[in-house]
């Protein structure tokens, strides 16, 4: 399930299984909710998102959660998905990080492909009709999984986000469990 993906737009390498701890890989488990089939829940303390089938059942990937005060957790909608999406920071991340001016809105963002920071797929996160900025995506880099890392998105191995975003469909709910232990940026 982590070989090499070459016939995508943009060939996927294989994931370095040395680099992803075994219990963050994909799974088919039993997972009792009373969350709807095709509900995303993100379970941000224990590091997975699930995928709620019917029957008690759930797909489950390891994840990549925000740094401490860049988390978020609430209920949304996956409102939609992109494959192979551009990039563009937000204003507050460009403020943090000038270096990103270039792929900022104004510049037209970053362009699809293996170096973008949002890999080979990206499920857009709206909550009351609003864009929140944040994203479950791809990401190449399977040593940040199970780990705290990003600037408030969701990030999954390559291989991952695309099996989630081939299952998923627009408009699905998205529940985010918070860590206890964090400082939350924001409540969806």
């Amino acid at each position: 399930m982590y070989d090499a993906l070459p016939y995508e737009q943009f060939p996927v390498p294989a994931v370095n299984i040395a680099k992803l701890d075994e219990r963050f890989w994909r799974a088919e488990i039993d997972y009792e909710t009373p969350e709807k089939p095709g509900t995303l829940i993100v379970d941000t303390p224990e590091k997975y998102l699930y995928h709620v089938k019917s029957g008690g059942r759930a797909t489950r990937y390891g994840i990549g959660v925000g740094r401490d005060g860049f988390s978020w957790a609430g209920r949304a909608i996956m409102a939609y998905r992109r494959e192979w999406p551009r990039w563009t920071p937000p204003d507050e991340m460009v403020a943090r990080q000038p270096e990103l001016e270039p792929y900022s809105i104004a510049n037209g963002g970053m362009p699809p492909g293996l170096r973008n920071p949002l890999g080979a797929r990206a499920l857009y996160i709206h909550k009351d009709g609003k864009d929140t900025l944040y994203r479950i995506h791809g990401s190449p880099e399977e040593w940040s999984i199970g780990k705290e890392v990003s600037s408030g998105c969701i990030r999954l191995v390559n291989q991952d986000i695309i099996h989630l975003h081939d299952n998923v469909r627009d408009g699905s709910p998205i529940v985010v469990i918070p860590d206890p232990a964090k400082k939350h940026l924001l409540a969806v």
